[in-house]
């Protein structure tokens, strides 16, 4: 029995998505806070069964006759690490034969700020002394294509990368990793550090906006302080302008760049292109 934390989640469907190619769904639980959401789900054959993250006993229900856990990080930044640790506690009860967390790239080095609820997550799935495997997911290439429609109306892409190159890969394509992991019979890796085949500045990804959109999109770089005021003058709240904006400053000193393809040769196939990514936005 496999188990799918947060399965209504955008990443959540994509990983069941996945494991239904390669597994019956009888044999895979999507565990979520409302189970009305996932009625497509159970549509498919995939138990449905309740889990809140800060709810230990639903847990527990949630997880009986497990065999493998996906924990999947909640976005509730500055609670996370008790939220999760209440899934790892769980899942040492249910005595399952693999924890796999989705993590982020380089979680025991990166100078990331959201690294460091990560690297506390970590050490409790080892600390677990269950069977685990740490999903180090790097940039999702749609943290950028998502805003692209303001960036072409505003006749421009703002950011505080730099020069700096990002390894991203499509949240499609990190779902399969975690669903290749998951369907596994065999022995799996401990750490995967997962990140996009090829690396691109944030001028690169505005020249690819230019070329396929035929208008002139220049990336115009500002001070990481410029940057998460613009933000939130765009109506983001404060702790997540934080994030974005001390993120593209790690990003201008390589805390996103990685080229080991260790995500391609787990999934068999090149991750998504940025011409590719540019295009499904557009």
């Amino acid at each position: 029995m496999i188990i799918v934390t947060a399965a209504t989640g955008q990443l959540g469907r994509l990983v069941i998505a996945g494991l239904l190619k390669t597994t019956p769904a009888a044999q895979i639980v999507a565990a979520v806070r409302d189970p009305a959401k996932a009625a497509d789900l159970a549509a498919q054959g995939v138990q449905v069964r309740r889990a809140d993250y800060s709810d230990p006993a639903s847990l527990d229900a949630a997880f009986v006759g497990a065999t493998k856990v996906l924990l999947i990080s909640s976005n509730a930044l500055g609670n996370r690490v008790a939220q999760h640790r209440n899934v790892i506690d769980a899942a040492a009860r249910a005595k399952v034969g693999l924890l796999a967390y989705t993590s982020v790239l380089h979680a025991d080095r990166s100078p990331l700020g959201l690294a460091g609820e990560h690297r506390e997550t970590e050490a409790a799935v080892r600390a677990s002394g269950l069977p685990f495997s740490l999903l180090r997911n790097g940039w999702y290439i749609e943290n950028h294509t998502g805003g692209l429609g303001g960036a072409v109306a505003h006749g421009a892409l703002a950011g505080a990368a730099g020069e700096g190159r990002i390894s991203a890969a499509a949240r499609a394509d990190y779902a399969e990793a975690a669903a290749a992991v998951l369907a596994s019979t065999g022995p799996v890796e401990q750490v995967y550090e997962l990140a996009g085949d090829t690396g691109f500045t944030l001028a690169e990804l505005a020249a690819e906006v230019s070329r396929q959109t035929g208008k002139t999109i220049p990336f115009h770089n500002l001070p990481q302080a410029d940057y998460r005021a613009m933000l939130i003058g765009l109506g983001l709240p404060a702790p997540l302008a934080d994030l974005i904006a001390d993120s593209d400053a790690q990003a201008a000193q390589g805390a996103l760049f990685d080229d080991s393809r260790i995500l391609s040769k787990l999934i068999g196939h090149p991750t998504i292109s940025l011409t590719a990514a540019v295009e499904a936005a557009l």
